[in-house]
């Protein structure tokens, strides 16, 4: 197994407590992928995601771990105990200040709860599509429920553009939850429009200590179910049934990737130029150690919007820094989720996949930082906060050989981001490969991968049994 990231380790965990023997082998040396732990200060902070949804995606897990062997319980092992969010976030766009749920008395409240009427209970038959094979018929029941909520407006944008009582600031509140998958809403299917009514209904999480238990989690159970972790041992290359490391060769019956697909790309066939052309957004994370708590007023979640969605996506798809960026405003108060004496601040900057790097100093990201700390109230500029920091950027993010440091890969026809998603689970031309990971499910966060894990190795199961 190659990668050790929530899909990778996801994947060791069902096989090795299904019986078969498990190596994982991650180039790091620590495994997680993009969701790491760093220590500033002393402080713990989380890189990588920062909530939870569809928590019945986690315990779906925990079920099929427990079925697929004896001794031991799942919720025992993996001991993560998550703690739901009071909203959402916080949301400012165009002068307008909202929360999600729209708070009661906000002109968009009468539309928000219209919205969350149509989409608020569709939480099942989502969390139902992220865990089954598209290929179980058992699927049906759900997908006949969304198909007769979007009917025939296929993409996010066609369908929210379709409401005509839809407040424009309420839609592209909306829409923007797209770039979690790394592109814009005409580029992802209209499920995605009903994404955040499900996350106010049925809640956001965070795992008691901060997201990186996730990771800790499915280690235990990794290593509870018999798979050897093996940090530090980069993959050189990958043919038929055996991985190339830095330390040598490991024959095995089937390969399953948690790579970036282009980096796989890479492995399977040296040399070959990657052909991807349009590549989903990049990031710019800047994470600090407080000298000073923010004023009360400032959320625990933000999410601050450019004033022009539609220029912002059309910069991230041409690789062009945007005028206006969307940025995560992630702040934990002293001992808020965190074991943390200190207050802790992520600004979350979405970049094009440009590869490259960035400091404070930089311009893009001191403009960023400024209209930040002025829209949600701050008395003076945030990096005046700041006691230590640390800034991840394209470039590395593109360490890991993703093209450009793109998060989710290439983008994928819109037709391809469902049952049909490019790369799939495992292909005919080599069927002892598999695949999982965040480039194979961009979309959904943390609950996709744990989704589409479970799907990959669930077929893979069922071909070890059919041999």
């Amino acid at each position: 197994m190659a990668g050790g990231g929530i899909g990778g380790l996801t994947a060791a965990a069902l096989l090795g407590r299904a019986g078969h023997e498990v190596t994982l082998l991650e180039a790091n040396d620590y495994l997680g992928g993009k969701s790491r732990r760093i220590s500033l200060d002393g402080q713990r902070i989380d890189t990588g995601p920062s909530l939870v949804t569809f928590p019945g995606v986690w315990e779906e897990l925990l079920r099929r771990w427990d079925a697929m062997g004896d001794g031991g319980s799942a919720g025992e092992i993996a001991d993560l105990h998550l703690r739901r969010l009071p909203e959402v976030g916080r949301y400012y766009y165009r002068g307008e200040i909202s929360s999600l749920p729209v708070e009661k008395g906000h002109p968009w409240r009468e539309a928000w709860e219209r919205f969350v009427e149509i989409h608020g209970g569709l939480g099942p038959e989502v969390t139902h599509l992220l865990t089954a094979d598209p290929l179980d018929r058992g699927t049906l029941p759900a997908l006949r429920r969304l198909l007769r909520v979007y009917g025939a407006k296929l993409t996010t944008r066609s369908y929210l553009n379709s409401l005509k009582w839809l407040p424009e600031g309420l839609r592209e509140v909306i829409a923007i939850h797209t770039l979690n998958a790394g592109v814009a809403p005409t580029r992802t299917p209209a499920l995605y429009a009903s994404m955040p009514a499900i996350m106010a209904r049925d809640g956001v999480w965070t795992p008691e200590g901060g997201v990186y238990e996730i990771v800790l989690a499915l280690e235990r159970l990794a290593r509870s179910g018999g798979a050897e972790l093996r940090t530090g041992e980069p993959a050189t290359g990958i043919s038929r049934n055996r991985v190339t490391t830095t330390r040598g060769e490991y024959e095995a019956d089937a390969v399953v990737s948690g790579l970036d697909a282009e980096v796989l790309e890479g492995l399977l066939e040296p040399g070959k130029k990657s052909r991807s052309k349009r590549l989903s957004c990049s990031g710019v994370a800047v994470y600090a150690v407080l000298r000073e708590e923010l004023p009360d007023e400032v959320a625990t979640h933000g999410v601050v919007m450019p004033s022009r969605p539609a220029e912002l996506y059309r910069s991230l798809e041409a690789k062009e820094e945007p005028e206006e960026t969307m940025a995560f405003v992630n702040y934990y108060r002293p001992g808020e989720v965190y074991p943390n004496e200190k207050g802790t601040l992520a600004l979350l900057f979405t970049a094009p996949p440009n590869g490259r790097h960035y400091s404070l100093d930089d311009a893009f990201v001191a403009r960023e930082m400024e209209r930040v700390s002025r829209l949600i109230g701050l008395p003076r500029p945030v990096q005046e906060y700041f006691d230590s920091h640390e800034v991840l950027h394209p470039r590395y993010f593109g360490g890991w050989g993703a093209t450009g440091g793109a998060l989710y890969g290439a983008i994928r026809p819109v037709w391809r981001s469902g049952p049909f998603h490019h790369p799939p689970y495992s292909d005919r031309k080599r069927p002892w490969l598999w695949r999982v990971g965040a480039s194979v499910h961009p979309g959904g966060g943390i609950p996709a991968v744990l989704g589409g894990a479970m799907i990959s190795t669930g077929r893979l199961l069922k071909a070890f049994e059919g041999r």
